[in-house]
């Protein structure tokens, strides 16, 4: 088990997060249960569930629960799109965001890498 808050992927992630929640509060009222609900569930979800890998001792669990924040990421960036597009966010707000977003997912997949068994060398002759 280790201290997620000390993962430089984890710190971007809650950056991105209360960065989403700042700007989703200007979003319509009509969607407070819609896109501005999802946008913020699936920030959330991202730095979680790198917190809750972080929870298991186990590297398959880790690794698990990193995939799901990958995808996270990708809610994420598909909902920013939406976002821009219905011009709930102007679109300097929503490449930053955009921005921000792809770096996290980045820098998972280094992490979710760097995490791959390695191989191992073969020692002696055939």
């Amino acid at each position: 088990m280790q201290d997620f808050t000390k993962l430089r992927v984890w710190q971007r992630a809650h950056t991105l997060t209360l960065a989403i929640y700042k700007q989703t509060k200007s979003f319509p009222a009509s969607e407070r249960y819609g896109l501005s609900a999802q946008l913020r569930e699936a920030a959330v979800s991202t730095a979680a569930n790198i917190a809750e890998g972080c929870g298991h001792r186990a590297n398959g669990s880790m690794r698990h629960h990193l995939q799901i924040a990958v995808a996270s990421t990708c809610e994420t960036e598909a909902e920013l799109l939406v976002a821009r597009g219905l011009g709930y966010l102007t679109s300097d707000v929503a490449d930053e965001l955009l921005t921000h977003v792809i770096e996290v997912r980045r820098m998972l997949i280094a992490l979710l890498k760097a995490m791959e068994p390695q191989p191992t060398a073969k020692s002696g002759r055939s």
